[in-house]
């Protein structure tokens, strides 16, 4: 090759490769759009410091400030709130005769570039499922009394509760797709609370070891409604159960990701640590890709 073909077949190269590596620059360093999470206390993070909200209980370390921080959002407004179910995605949501949060659906808008929804669990109960059960396993530690509470008839009234939820959720969807047609949607599952192996750790966690399997099995349940409506409303499921296998409510401090009925982290019993928020974040992140 003659030396003044190689001399612009170098500058051209060279200036390909400098132009390639402006846009990446550029690329990483653009803002990618407004973010706004929507949820309950899976998502607010209660009692994780810091805590920024004390009537949501909502934490500066919970998912979507994880998620907003390591991607560059150009704005960012969380209205998750700790005790939400789907009512309040379009109604205040009140403690007693104090609101301590407006219709969360209120922060969302046309300029948004994404929406997370985490949400569901209070509309089948979560907290009475937990105190019901907690209550029964002294019965009966070593049978399933709270899986005979809970089917007695034949009926399994958290099946029921799950697909009664189904359609409040798609609603949710929909709305979101109203106010913000532009924006990605991504509904974010639950992690795993309790062991995936194993029938528990009663009397550590007071949950029956006859138990442990059904309730066990009514998470994957509501999980899959959530991923099924994801699917029908044009929005993306995130698994957040997944990789929280083994991070559940019985193992040691530093490996749970989840805290059981007395923490040993700061966080709520039967929710998230930091590192389970963390842990959530990661999948969220994994899900919007590069």
């Amino acid at each position: 090759m003659p030396l003044a073909m190689r001399t612009r077949t170098a500058a051209v190269i060279g200036g390909a490769l400098l132009l390639a590596a402006t846009t990446a620059t550029a690329a990483a360093a653009a803002p990618t759009g407004a973010y706004v999470s929507l949820g309950d206390s899976y998502v607010s993070g209660p009692l994780i410091p810091n805590q920024v909200d004390l009537g949501c209980l909502r934490s500066d370390r919970n998912y979507p400030s994880l998620v907003a921080g390591a991607r560059g959002f150009s704005a960012f407004s969380d209205a998750s709130c700790a005790g939400a179910t789907t009512d309040n995605m379009a109604h205040s949501q009140a403690d007693g005769p104090i609101t301590i949060n407006g219709p969360q659906l209120n922060a969302v808008t046309s300029a948004d570039s994404l929406v997370t929804l985490g949400i569901s669990g209070n509309d089948i109960g979560f907290l009475n499922i937990i105190l019901t059960c907690a209550a029964e396993s002294l019965t009966s530690p070593f049978g399933d009394p709270c899986t005979d509470h809970y089917t007695t008839g034949g009926t399994d009234q958290l099946t029921a509760a799950i697909n009664a939820t189904a359609p409040k959720v798609a609603a949710v969807l929909q709305a979101i797709h109203q106010r913000a047609p532009q924006a990605g949607v991504l509904v974010v599952g639950y992690p795993d609370i309790l062991p995936e192996y194993n029938n528990g750790c009663w009397p550590l966690q007071p949950l029956a070891y006859g138990d442990v399997s059904y309730l066990r099995a009514t998470e994957k349940r509501l999980n899959a409604m959530l991923a099924t409506v994801a699917a029908a409303n044009n929005a993306r499921y995130v698994d957040t159960y997944t990789p929280t296998i083994g991070h559940d409510i019985c193992q040691l401090p530093g490996t749970k990701w989840i805290e059981g009925a007395i923490p040993l982290a700061a966080a709520a019993p039967f929710h998230p640590n930091a590192a389970g928020e963390a842990a959530m974040a990661r999948a969220v992140e994994a899900a919007l890709g590069s």
